[in-house]
């Protein structure tokens, strides 16, 4: 699938699109499209030109390429695999706080945690799946409201995965080490019971307790990759990232969920997106943007 328009490639290929120390040109625009979206899945069309530029002038001048048309050669050569995959770190948009669109807790602690908690406290299994998780705090935001109903979830059946295609990303969320500024939206009372003050490198940083990291795994995932999983989701967060994905892929994204869901499982999306395609009538939507699965062939909508 070609992502920039075919017809303005051929015409003029060289035409610059974002100048700077590198220029830009359409026909390198094009080539980083298409990798970033073979690679992720992630839609760049010539409106983001300055971004791509932004993102990834940085990188060019510490590989010492002399411009975008080398660092191009170099990405999709075997020998830039490294490169590649640091191309696709500057690509992606990380922003992310703790409790971010805040009705999703809301919802998960008032509708589905009750529910959850009498099984894994009956010896059932829970599962919650952070599928694009950034550098932890929404996949620590789920801990902390699991750990508010229940303080002793880690002794039970009871996991959390976050994942991210960002290995970079990864790391600071296992770390769970966040400036104070980061820590706005946490309640005083969460602040002081699960989180301790440290010093790194002589900075103040505010520590996730072992006892919240305890119930969630980390793990590098791509989203458009085989995914590893033998068990369903009691819950799927996926969050502002199928917003970046064309809509052939946010259909094929929305039906893989619906995959891993059991009926009456929860899928929490981003403020701008809305589920898609086929599984649009496999879910119920129950509040802002917050989905229950009906089932594979669907059903009465409450």
């Amino acid at each position: 699938m070609s992502l920039m328009g075919a017809t303005d490639f051929r015409q003029s290929p060289d035409e610059v699109l974002a100048s700077g120390e590198y220029p830009l040109a359409r026909r390198d625009l094009a080539e980083i499209a298409a990798m970033i979206y073979a690679d992720a899945g992630i839609y760049l069309n010539e409106t983001k030109a300055s971004l791509v530029y932004s993102r990834l002038s940085k990188h060019i001048r510490s590989l010492g390429l002399p411009g975008f048309r080398a660092y191009c050669e170099l990405v999709a050569s075997p020998a830039g695999a490294h490169a590649r995959r640091e191309m696709l770190s500057h690509l992606t948009t990380n922003f992310t706080r703790f409790f971010r669109e805040n009705h999703h807790f809301d919802h998960l602690r008032t509708e589905v945690l009750p529910g959850l908690i009498n099984r894994a406290r009956s010896g059932g299994r829970v599962r919650i799946w952070s599928a694009a998780c950034s550098d932890g705090q929404e996949p620590y935001s789920i801990a902390l409201t699991v750990l508010s109903m229940m303080p002793n979830a880690a002794d039970y059946d009871f996991k959390i995965l976050a994942t991210d295609i960002d290995p970079k990303i990864l790391a600071i969320a296992r770390a769970g080490a966040y400036d104070e500024a980061a820590l706005e939206t946490v309640s005083p009372a969460m602040r002081k019971q699960w989180f301790h003050e440290v010093d790194i490198q002589g900075r103040s940083k505010f520590q996730v307790d072992d006892r919240v990291k305890k119930l969630i795994t980390f793990n590098e995932l791509n989203l458009m990759a085989q995914w590893p999983f033998k068990g369903n989701f009691d819950v799927i967060f996926c969050r502002n990232v199928v917003i970046y994905f064309d809509e052939p892929t946010q259909v094929k994204i929305w039906s893989r969920f619906s995959g891993l869901l059991p009926e009456g499982g929860h899928l929490y999306i981003g403020h701008s997106e809305r589920v898609s395609g086929e599984a649009k009538n496999q879910f119920d939507n129950t509040g802002i943007t917050t989905y229950r699965y009906l089932g594979r062939h669907g059903g009465r909508k409450a």
